[in-house]
This record gives structure tokens, C-alpha cells and sequence, in this order.
């Protein structure tokens, strides 16, 4: 649980005198909600410009106050810090691929049958893979959040760190607005992600998709449009169909780790990449003495990468390019693996 920002303290009482000479201090809340209403026409006329309707814009700019919560949470994230050491794998594994999220996800899988089905034949992405996204982001659509995107978004805009992203989020969701999103439904999480996968609003005008015919991509309540939104990112992000996101490996003991070394650096989570191997064919990796764990191998011509998260002498995995399409939702080894492992564990 976050911990809450400190209150600031109060003034000591000043002398009568001085009190009567001297106007209070407005509180600083109350100058963040000045500065912030002013920032908000600057938003506005942004809006404007970037093609949203003025109906939208004075519906909507209004009603927002600013939201200090949202700041502290942002604030009370952790920095990155390259050289800091890199945790085990297998305490989150434990924790995110429990026998709970398994059970529900199976439920999940059983339940959506027909309709994962038909969306994996028209796109090609596993229904078990659909279905341990949606657990792992929302643990199946109960947990979305609370917090007013507009409110959350444009307050995070104000704050100034990171303006430009969180000003560009709060526009599409004006933008989703003009698209007959419903106003109420622009609700999620403190940093603007929502609904079932838990996209953001950019996200969602990109690459959300009605996926029961109504006329909305309605990723808060159907289960259609959210299983199918997912589907729709993967595509997007390169998804190859027929082909695993990986397999568990065990690697020979003396085996010649600086051989495999990769030797590029990735333009994007780069500390994410650099604990991967070098590719190599699947062939190749049997030439080498890697054995599979408790899955057959993929086709001899399948490329892949070697990732021991937890060292020498522990599970590894051989990782293909679908399991850089997983890292594309969320740049986390961590995360990734525990998708696939869940989605394994889905549909055995």
C-alpha cells in the first residue's frame, strides 16, 4: 500500500497584531487549484486544436478539480536505477501465478470458450494468452479502478513532470468522448489506464474494438470488447500465429554463457534486454544441450533467446519473438514470463 504524501505543517499562530496587518495565506491546495484552473483553458485550446469538439472541451473542462492524490501516487514511484540489482523471479512467479489466479483463469477460459475461439481464429493470438493479460491486469475485470481519467490525467498534465505525455492522454480521452464513449465511463487507475486489458486512452482509440456488435468498444463491462482489444494489440505488435511465447529449459551444467552473449542494446528497455541471449535457432539450442521442461520443442527453424531470470542452475526459458510482443504490453521480464506461464497454465 502507498504511503500517503505528509501533510505540511501548520503555521505557528502569529501575534495579534501581525494578523490583523497581514492577509492570510491561502493554503496550498488552493493555489494548486488556482494554478490549475488556469492551467486547464491551456488544455483546452490544446483540445481544440487537436481536432476535439468545443462541446466536448466546455462539457467537460468544468467539472475538473485537481486531484493531489494522483500526485503523490506518481511521485512515490520508484526511480530507475540501472545499476540497482535485479530480484529473483521465482518469489513474483509464486505470488502471480498462484493456484488462485490459475483457478479463476481457468473458470475464465471455460467460460469464454466460443467467443476466445472465434477471436483467436480471426487473429491468430492463443485464447489462453488473452485470458492471462486480462488476469494479470485486472484479476478478470474486478479490480479496473476508481479515479476520474479527465480529473487524473489533466491533475498529472498540471503537476508538470511529465506533461506532455500526460496532456496528450488527456486529450484522447476528450477525443474518446467526441466518439460516444459515455462521460461516466471514463473511469481506471490513478495513471490513466482503465478498463479490462487496462489501456490508455491513446491506446484505446488505436486499437480498441467492439467485439459484441453493439456499437462501442465497451472495455469496462463486455468481456467481448475487452478479450477482443487484446487480441487487437497483439496483431498490432507483431503477434505470430502457430508459434509459442516460449518454453522451460534446463541448461547443461558448464555450459559457455559468454559464447551466447548478446551483443546489441535495445532503443527500448534496454536493462530489460540485455539479460537475453543472443538468437539463435531452436536446432541450434538442442545442438547446445538445452532440454525442454515439460513442453515439446517448437520447429527447428523458430528463433529464440535464452533468459535464466533466476541464474545458473535454475529454470531458464527460451524465449521467441512472441514474447517480445508480451514485453511491447508491458516491458517487464517479470511480467512477461508470469503471462506466459499463466496462459500455460490456462489452458492445461
Amino acid at each position: 500500500m502507498l504511503a500517503l504524501r505528509a501533510m505540511i505543517g501548520k503555521v505557528a499562530a502569529l501575534a495579534v497584531a501581525v494578523v490583523l496587518a497581514t492577509p492570510a495565506a491561502a493554503p496550498a491546495i488552493a493555489q494548486d487549484e488556482s494554478g490549475f484552473q488556469a492551467y486547464l483553458q491551456t488544455l483546452g485550446r490544446q483540445a481544440v486544436a487537436e481536432g476535439v469538439t468545443r462541446r466536448t472541451v466546455d462539457r467537460v473542462i468544468p467539472t475538473l478539480t485537481f486531484n493531489a492524490r494522483v500526485v503523490e501516487l506518481d511521485r512515490q514511484q520508484p526511480e530507475t536505477r540501472p545499476n540497482a540489482p535485479i530480484s529473483p523471479f521465482e518469489p513474483y512467479r509464486v505470488k502471480h501465478v498462484d493456484a488462485a489466479r490459475i483457478g479463476q483463469g481457468r473458470s475464465a477460459y471455460q467460460r469464454q470458450r466460443p467467443r476466445l475461439a472465434r477471436i483467436e481464429r480471426e487473429t491468430g493470438v492463443p485464447e489462453s494468452i488473452m485470458v492471462a493479460i486480462w488476469g494479470h491486469e485486472t484479476n478478470y475485470g474486478r479490480v479496473m479502478g476508481g479515479f476520474d481519467l479527465p480529473r487524473a490525467l489533466a491533475s498529472l498534465a498540471y503537476e508538470g513532470r511529465r506533461r506532455d505525455l500526460f496532456a496528450s492522454e488527456f486529450i484522447a480521452t476528450l477525443k474518446m468522448i467526441d466518439r460516444g464513449v459515455p462521460r461516466e465511463k471514463l473511469v481506471g487507475s490513478w495513471a490513466g489506464a482503465f478498463g479490462g486489458p487496462q489501456f490508455l486512452p491513446s491506446v484505446y482509440l488505436r486499437l480498441a474494438v467492439d467485439g459484441d456488435g453493439d456499437g462501442l468498444a465497451d472495455i469496462w463491462s463486455s468481456e467481448a470488447d475487452t478479450l477482443a482489444s487484446i487480441a487487437n494489440y497483439f496483431v498490432n505488435a507483431g503477434w505470430r500465429p502457430g508459434q509459442p511465447w516460449g518454453i522451460a529449459v534446463r541448461v547443461p551444467d558448464g555450459f559457455n554463457r559468454a559464447a551466447i552473449a548478446g551483443r546489441t542494446t535495445a532503443p527500448r528497455c534496454p536493462r530489460v534486454h540485455e539479460r537475453h541471449s543472443r538468437w539463435k535457432t531452436i536446432a541450434e539450442w538442442r545442438a547446445l544441450g538445452l532440454v525442454p521442461q515439460g513442453r515439446a520443442w517448437p520447429a527447428d527453424n523458430v528463433q529464440a533467446t535464452l533468459l535464466e531470470p533466476d541464474g545458473p542452475g535454475r529454470t531458464a526459458y527460451l524465449l521467441t519473438g512472441n514474447y517480445r510482443v508480451i514485453l511491447d504490453y508491458n516491458c517487464s521480464n517479470f511480467y512477461a514470463l508470469s503471462v506466459g506461464l499463466l496462459a500455460d497454465e490456462v489452458e492445461r
